[in-house]
């Protein structure tokens, strides 16, 4: 790496974080990544992830030929002719038309050809196999068990400031990457960034791949409109590959219209039992194709979560920092409908990664450059994702009064 240059300081160590950081190690520009957690495997993300036709153009452009092909090896690819299939929770049947199955309208249907992306299937990972695939290469790069908490501009770069007061050394550029409580996004914005709390609700669960052959391969979308306190879905991805191997668990996430899904003590860091007792508790009266999703779950990987949004009008524009900008979730968090965000995110760190390496490193003009273009896509995803999620988990944010998180 260049001698020459200040590092590229990176605050967190999220999907959007470590990928950028392999567009600099490819690019031969110095970094450090300052992450909170004491190392990857401190907290389990397991959920899977899909990747869509613009998501993996950009992994593939940062990774190159010498990564890439390892990263489609560990993607788990469905076929089958349905694309996003949909069944009915309490009888059991495919559903083939299905109102929410539609985006906003200048954004078209919700079809098969969304979701696959690549070879005719759709294409998954989960959260955790792709960051430690992204982290390869990058390992003596990160300071884990160091939380950024703002920053500090100097004459000639820029310094990260950790939550114990200390700070970084000067580096040539911060970008902030550590999701929606970023403190760098606050600041750099004068808190014109900001994450909505919807309301709704999730839970993700696991599961041996036994007890997902009542589906058989196939994204498959599970909807129960007949609770009295909403609408519930489950979402899950069925992998061929997988199906048969008893050592391996399927994933699925559910989610719930606001009131349907609470965490008791509204505690989001409360696992196990209590998250997996509720998904038994709303599943109680599905049929018995679907059953076994939650009677033979994993309990102790059950985790809750919570549905946020960015501002649906767009990401919006603050005073340029020509030495501070933001990555991913830190900037335009979306909801899970239609499986935008970490593709967004991906987008991010290509195009950013793209820039740097034009020049080798920082420049002035560089982080006004990525803004520009990123506001256009991003903004474009966060509307998509946000109209999609007011159909499907009746969500409503108002911008003027809606609560914030972070």
């Amino acid at each position: 790496m260049s001698a020459t240059r200040k590092p590229i300081l990176i605050s967190g160590a999220g999907l959007a974080s470590l990928l950028f950081a392999r567009s600099l190690l490819r690019s031969s520009i110095p970094f450090i990544i300052f992450e909170r957690d004491q190392s990857i495997s401190f907290r389990a993300q397991g959920y899977r992830l899909r990747l869509s036709l613009q998501g993996l153009d950009a992994i593939e452009e940062v990774l190159g030929p010498e990564g890439f092909p390892k990263f489609w090896d560990a993607c788990g690819k469905t076929g089958g002719s349905k694309g996003f299939a949909a069944i009915d929770a309490i009888t059991g049947e495919d559903v083939v038309d299905l109102p929410e199955r539609k985006e906003p309208a200048r954004s078209g249907p919700v079809s098969k050809e969304v979701l696959e992306s690549r070879d005719g299937k759709t294409i998954g990972i989960s959260r955790g196999a792709m960051r430690a695939l992204f982290l390869e290469g990058s390992e003596a790069h990160v300071e884990w068990g160091h939380q950024v908490v703002g920053y500090e501009l100097t004459p000639n770069g820029v310094k990260a400031v950790f939550k114990d007061g200390s700070k970084s050394e000067e580096g040539d550029m911060l970008v902030g990457g550590e999701g929606i409580y970023s403190k760098v996004a606050k600041q750099v914005s004068d808190g014109k960034i900001k994450t909505y709390d919807t309301g709704a609700r999730g839970i993700h669960g696991q599961a041996p791949t036994t007890a997902f052959k009542g589906l058989g391969e196939g994204v498959w979308r599970v909807i129960d409109d007949t609770n009295p306190n909403g609408k519930t879905f489950v979402i899950t991805n069925v992998r061929p590959d997988d199906m048969d191997d008893e050592n391996i668990d399927f994933g699925w996430t559910m989610g719930g219209t606001p009131g349907v899904i609470q965490p008791p003590n509204n505690d989001f860091a409360i696992i196990g039992k209590p998250a997996a007792d509720i998904a038994k508790s709303l599943t109680a009266n599905w049929h018995p194709r679907l059953k076994p999703l939650f009677e033979e779950m994993r309990e102790e990987d059950a985790a809750f979560w919570k549905i946020t949004c960015s501002t649906p009008s767009g990401v919006p524009k603050w005073k340029n920092e020509p030495r501070v900008t933001v990555i991913g979730d830190a900037v335009h968090s979306m909801t899970p409908a239609g499986g935008i965000g970490a593709n967004t995110a991906v987008r991010d760190s290509a195009l950013l990664g793209r820039l740097l390496g034009k020049k080798g490193g920082w420049y002035d003009g560089v982080t006004a450059e990525y803004e520009k273009e990123m506001r256009i896509y991003g903004s474009e995803a966060v509307a998509t994702s946000y109209g999609m999620a007011t159909s499907q988990f009746g969500v409503l944010i108002d911008e003027k009064t809606s609560p914030t998180v972070g």
